[in-house]
């Protein structure tokens, strides 16, 4: 295939440059040139008119689930899921077993994912098997590709071991995301506490687990004068506790997941397994916080929190089953959602999805500008199709959006100018 791409007549959006017009995107050998540049005689042009092209989306926050759980997903199944749904670049989480807690693991990941079809930017933990108990060797898996430590899925509770962890990943240029649960109130809970929870006996995890820790996070950022980011913002009370940080400078920026927009506890009724998660699908008056949240800058980004499990981990009772849902290849159509009721402007979503995870995780992508790698995400906004989550590329069928009729779809990615997908 030539190495000399033209993506003609596309809406290319690029919110660092500014840029919101029809034009071409040139792609020669891997990066961005300029239209017009070279001999145009040897290439292969995609007639993009009606889509938008965007930088690569980045998905800041999967679990791949290898090494340790290849049943459920693997890097390689992962990763062409994530192409499929638009994404040129992931990052995952360290909760693999063995734990992502050393520069072995690191290294391996690094390794499984060079020809894959998605960059893998790995996050190690930021305690030595998620125990919450030392320090994991930062150094170390940085030197091997890590971007991020976090114990994700596990809270750290102590909140020492949680300043020293701001400072260390500090002091080698890394970020630290915290997955913010207070399990003295959380523990044993497996869905939204309220009056939907009372009825169908079950017991309730409380908005306050979220924003008690999130002030926490908080608190500690401002000491340390360390970054912080929040994983998975669900409630009211964690997007008033962020927005009135950011308001007196706090170095703190978070993150959401689709389905905490996209639903509510409402979908549990009936025991739908596929939508258990941790933190819980919450309120009406959340999922609105949620996106007003989106909107005003308040949370940075969306991210997956892809999380996929079988069906024997996902059909038993409700209280005992796996939380978390596969969404890599929902979350664009559902984020696109919010443009077309216009409560996000395309640009905004733009940042959400491409320029904000890359900025926040310091790695490349996140622009269309010339000279820069093609990593490229075309959309075609309008498209309509049903989910079907038995025919995803991921291993995993969880998804409580099986079956939904959805708008708008990743029609084309390109990764250094590489085709990972195509179904223009």
């Amino acid at each position: 295939m030539s190495n000399f791409t033209i993506l003609k007549n596309g809406r290319v959006i690029d919110p660092l440059q500014g840029r919101d017009q029809v034009e071409d995107v040139w792609i020669l050998n891997g990066n961005i040139v300029e239209p017009g540049s070279v001999e145009s005689a040897d290439c292969r042009v995609l007639d993009v008119d009606g889509c938008w092209v965007v930088p690569g989306l980045i998905d800041m926050h999967v679990h791949l689930r290898e090494p340790g759980e290849e049943y459920k997903e693997t890097i390689a199944s992962g990763t062409m899921a994530a192409a499929a749904g638009g994404f040129t670049g992931v990052a995952c989480m360290p909760n693999t077993n063995p734990v992502n807690d050393n520069a072995t693991v690191t290294a391996f990941i690094r390794e499984k994912a060079a020809q894959c079809n998605a960059r893998v930017y790995p996050v190690g933990a930021i305690s030595t098997g998620l125990k919450g108990e030392k320090l994991a060797e930062y150094g170390e898996m940085k030197k091997e590709g890590a971007v991020a430590v976090s114990d994700d899925g596990c809270p750290v509770v102590d909140s020492q071991l949680m300043r020293r962890a701001l400072e260390y990943a500090s002091s080698h240029g890394l970020l630290v995301i915290s997955h913010a649960e207070e399990l003295a109130l959380s523990r044993g809970g497996c869905m939204n506490e309220g009056e939907l929870s009372t009825r169908m006996g079950l017991r309730g995890i409380p908005a306050a687990a979220e924003s008690i820790m999130v002030q926490r996070e908080i608190e500690l950022a401002e000491l340390t004068g360390v970054h912080i980011h929040i994983a998975h913002v669900s409630t009211v009370a964690a997007v008033r506790l962020i927005r009135a940080a950011k308001e007196r400078g706090v170095r703190v920026t978070a993150e959401t997941a689709p389905h905490y927009f996209s639903l509510t506890e409402e979908a549990v009724t009936g025991y739908n397994t596929n939508a258990k998660m941790n933190p819980p699908l919450r309120s009406e008056a959340d999922r609105r916080a949620i996106v007003e949240a989106l909107a005003d800058g308040t949370i940075d980004v969306i991210a997956t929190d892809h999380a996929p499990h079988t069906v024997l981990e996902k059909e038993v009772e409700f209280n005992i089953a796996a939380n978390g849902i596969a969404g890599l290849e929902t979350s664009l159509s559902l984020s696109l959602a919010l443009v077309r009721e216009e409560l996000l402007s395309p640009q905004r979503l733009v940042e959400l999805m491409s320029c904000n995870p890359a900025a926040i995780l310091g790695v490349g992508g996140g622009t269309l500008i010339v000279g820069k790698t093609a990593d490229v995400t075309v959309i075609d906004p309008d498209r309509k199709y049903i989910f079907d989550a038995a025919k995803s590329f991921s291993k995993a069928a969880n998804s409580p959006f099986d079956g939904w009729e959805l708008q708008g779809l990743a029609v084309a990615t390109f990764m250094g100018g590489a085709e990972t997908y195509n179904v223009l």
